[in-house]
């Protein structure tokens, strides 16, 4: 293969991403098999711990662990930043910038650089598809 010939370049690229894509496809299904397994054992082994009363047990191939997991979800996003104005000493909202809207502000702002404390990481990188008329 040409270095220089961009339809040799082009092919190949869309074969090795083709072969990617199967095998992805191959390993998801058999992934997603082997994780429905081990959910079915998680609860089994859940509904010992709760049998016995116990928060762990041991047995010669390992050791199981009860532990209880907590996430928490806000369906009322104004009554909440009241809340959090009620209580100014606790941070409780993870801080991140909505990409989505902050390009939206920079585009309406141009020329105007980037807000004091923020820095933009932007890098060039290639995508292909495949022609409609490809093989």
């Amino acid at each position: 293969m040409s270095d220089n010939n961009i339809e040799e370049l082009v092919e190949a690229y869309i074969n090795v991403r083709s072969e990617r894509d199967r095998i992805q496809k191959e390993y998801e299904a058999a992934d997603a098999d082997l994780k429905a397994d081990l959910d079915q054992l998680k609860v089994l082994m859940l509904d010992i711990c709760q049998t016995v009363g116990a928060d762990s047990i041991k047995t010669s191939y390992g050791t199981v662990m009860r532990k209880l997991s907590e996430r928490f979800f806000c369906s009322d996003w104004d009554s909440f930043r009241t809340f959090e104005q009620e209580h100014p000493d606790y941070d409780l909202r993870e801080r991140r910038i909505h990409q989505g809207n902050f390009k939206q502000f920079l585009s309406e702002h141009e020329g105007d650089g980037l807000p004091p404390g923020v820095s933009a990481l932007r890098e060039y990188d290639v995508s292909v598809r495949k022609s409609t008329s490809a093989k």
